[in-house]
């Protein structure tokens, strides 16, 4: 007669208890990890889960899909798992539950910086630096800061938000860091909702302005939405690329096709991947990951 295999401790539990018990050594887990080998020039496939901290839990239709951390947690830690995929980008908190959960042994992973600009908030717009510091992420060692910048050019909230992620490059270019940049020229439509413009023109624009932030851009890596015309995009500075992945499309297929496009201009290094690749249409998580990751074989 077979033993009845263990039921597993949920993530949650664990994670608690360690927290509760040991939260000095909790810290020092992010810190202590396993390095990344990897090396400037190799492509980068990075998952990321900073949305819950911005209050953007919405993926699809459920408005509250990503609010289940169990859920969220189990998803991450599938990517993560999958070969090719080398990095993490979250807030504190997901990032210290995976690398207790061990599943950021081995990865490249930045820090959130700014999400003080909650989804549908009137001031949304006035992105605050809510999430990891410069300070943080040299604290516990991490290979950068991702901010998000969006120019809206009828709110003011914007100047200040221009002025402190310029604040944050200086700071991350001091330290060595890297500054992963999300740019974008957004506007409010009639119902008041913050939305990016994603032609061609407005995302050319919003690289020439975010090339000019700070007083060192060596450190300066830019964060871009896969969109037509990729090649003026990538003409418009000298400065790496990584793709974001968006929403959630229904036609996997087509999103596929347009990130291998997109992924062509010497300047792109890899993908920034969220919910298209952890709340895939079909819910097959692994391989959502593993198709993404053949885009980055060549």
């Amino acid at each position: 007669m077979s033993a009845t295999p263990p039921i597993p401790t949920p993530l949650i539990d664990s994670l608690v208890e360690r927290r509760v018990k040991d939260p000095r050594g909790f810290y020092a887990r992010v810190v202590e990890r396993p390095r990344p080998d990897w090396k400037g020039g190799e492509p980068l496939m990075v998952i990321a889960a900073d949305h819950p901290a911005r209050g953007a839990l919405k993926v699809g239709s459920d408005q509250y899909a990503m609010a289940d951390r169990e859920n969220l947690l189990e998803r991450c830690v599938t990517a993560l798992s999958r070969p090719g995929v080398n990095g993490f980008l979250g807030t504190s908190d997901m990032v210290q539950d995976l690398a207790n959960l061990g599943a950021l042994d081995g990865k490249v992973v930045f820090g959130s910086m700014n999400r003080g600009g909650f989804a549908g908030a009137s001031f949304e717009i006035d992105d605050r630096m809510t999430g990891y510091d410069v300070e943080g992420i040299i604290a516990q060692d991490l290979a950068g800061g991702k901010m998000l910048m969006r120019y809206d050019f009828e709110d003011d909230s914007t100047a200040e938000t221009v002025a402190t992620c310029a604040a944050g490059i200086d700071g991350l270019a001091r330290a060595g860091r890297i500054a992963m940049v999300e740019p974008f020229i957004s506007a409010r439509d009639d119902a008041g909702r913050v939305v990016n413009d994603l032609s061609t023109e407005a995302v050319v624009k919003s690289v020439a302005m975010t090339a000019g932030l700070g007083a060192d851009s060596t450190w300066t890596w830019l964060k871009l939405p896969a969109v037509e015309g990729m090649e003026d995009v990538a003409r418009a500075s000298s400065m790496p690329i990584l793709l974001l992945g968006g929403e959630v499309s229904a036609d996997a297929e087509a999103t596929r096709r347009m990130w291998a496009q997109a992924l062509a201009p010497s300047t792109v290094q890899g993908l920034v991947l969220g919910r298209s690749m952890l709340y895939p249409a079909d819910g097959d998580v692994a391989s959502a990951v593993d198709n993404a990751v053949t885009l980055l074989e060549v």
